[in-house]
């Protein structure tokens, strides 16, 4: 089940507010979609997070890559700590110009490990 955060409206002239957009999952799988905006070009700080469930013996990994826009901009496997819970982070900026969306996808993948949580947030400057 994904839980987003969409920005406040407007409420009067002025800078329009920050956009603060967010999703998060109990998976391996996490997409979020941001509508374009007519009027001016927003940047984006995206941050996405895996974390994964050692399962108590043996090796286990974990593995994330992130699409932007349906291309793939970051992906990386590791061994998963034997420790409890690991993660798999990356943070990223993006410039998006008037008028355009921005598509984002966040795609785990384990071995023997549990997936835990997926989310992403994508802040604007």
């Amino acid at each position: 089940m994904a839980a987003r955060q969409r920005p406040a409206p407007s409420t009067g002239p002025g800078p329009a507010p920050r956009e603060q957009w967010s999703v998060a999952v109990v998976g391996d799988s996490a997409r979020l979609d941001i509508p374009a905006d007519a009027q001016r070009e927003r940047r984006f700080e995206i941050y996405c997070c895996f974390t994964v469930a050692h399962p108590g013996s043996g090796e286990a990994w974990h593995a994330l890559r992130v699409l932007v826009d349906g291309r793939q901009e970051w992906a990386r496997r590791i061994s998963t700590d034997s420790g409890g819970r690991d993660t798999l982070e990356l943070r990223l900026h993006r410039s998006v110009p008037a008028g355009r969306a921005l598509r984002l996808a966040a795609l785990g993948a384990t071995g023997r490990a549990r997936p835990v949580r997926l989310s992403i947030v994508a802040e604007e400057e």
